[in-house]
């Protein structure tokens, strides 16, 4: 069993509009909702390559009872909270594919409420292959929160991946989690770095074991003890990206429980990325699309002499 978590959970909403221009009233062509939040979004993929998954986090109010409604395919492990759960807004223009984004905070949580959340935690990471920890931390959860989490899973000897950013980020790091998944703003906020390939080693001297850093269209850099590593997709593609990231870190937990080789792990989670960025509503990916994608992933790179 993979186990995500997501602390801010959330219910996507995505509308579809002919054009969407500013001061102006549109007529919504198409409106999609899913549950999410990043580590809702990695379930429903894991799910889908075949994985056994299980998501915890916080869902509350009646938006809460809607994200819950709509796992399929997952165990639910959420904590019930009082404050509700947010939305996300998500407007795609359909003339030109791109996407405007609005994230609502999240709700209070309260000591109460993060303290069972953490013995559910922990009785959950003693049953699990690996762990991912996703997303934004919402009010009242401690900053400190991811460190804490990271440090339950190693102490139980189950590998963990981080994808968060900012000062959360920051003090998690120091306590060593298996492998981060930053974007290429929160990696250089991280590190003071813009340049990738640097600035994943230097997040590696900081505690990380191991790096993947995604670089939007660009694709991801690695840097591991086995090696270092650039995966490309093998176009540019437009379309939604709302998600792809947490495609990227679906496909690096897969290729880890699988056992893959570095440069097939990356090069499935640059596929994934790629066809959820194709899909019609935000984290989903085209299996079709992904499955054409994954053998044409240039990885390139290096091995690191044992």
């Amino acid at each position: 069993m993979i186990l995500t978590v997501t602390l801010n959970t959330a219910l996507d909403v995505t509308y579809r509009v002919p054009s969407l221009r500013p001061h102006t009233t549109h007529r919504v062509t198409d409106v999609t909702e899913r549950p999410g939040g990043k580590g809702l979004n990695v379930a429903r993929v894991l799910a889908a390559l075949g994985h056994e998954v299980t998501v915890t986090g916080f869902a509350g109010g009646a938006t809460g009872r809607a994200v819950r409604e709509g796992l399929t395919g997952v165990t639910d492990a959420l904590v019930p909270v009082t404050g509700p759960t947010r939305r996300t807004i998500a407007v795609v223009d359909q003339r030109t594919g791109d996407t405007t984004q609005l994230n609502e905070p999240g709700p209070v949580i309260t000591p109460a409420e993060w303290s069972a959340f953490q013995e559910t935690y922990e009785g959950l990471v003693a049953g699990a292959q690996a762990v991912a920890l996703c997303g934004s931390l919402p009010p009242g959860v401690p900053v400190g929160a991811y460190a804490g989490l990271v440090r339950t899973a190693r102490a139980a000897g189950i590998p963990v991946l981080l994808d968060t950013g900012g000062e959360a980020l920051r003090r998690a790091v120091a306590a060593r989690p298996d492998l981060i998944k930053p974007n290429a703003d929160e990696l250089a906020e991280l590190t003071g770095s813009h340049e990738p390939l640097r600035a994943t080693e230097d997040a590696r001297r900081r505690g990380a074991r191991a790096v993947v850093a995604s670089l939007g269209p660009e694709g991801l850099v690695a840097a591991a003890p086995e090696g270092r590593w650039r995966a490309t997709p093998p176009a540019r593609l437009r379309g939604n990206p709302t998600g792809a990231g947490d495609s990227v870190s679906a496909g690096l937990l897969s290729g880890l429980v699988d056992r893959l080789p570095w440069p097939q792990t990356l090069a499935r989670a640059v596929a994934l990325s790629a066809a959820t960025v194709l899909a019609p509503a935000a984290g989903e990916f085209d299996r079709a699309a992904y499955e054409e994608l994954v053998g044409r992933v240039a990885v390139t790179g290096e091995v690191t002499a044992a």
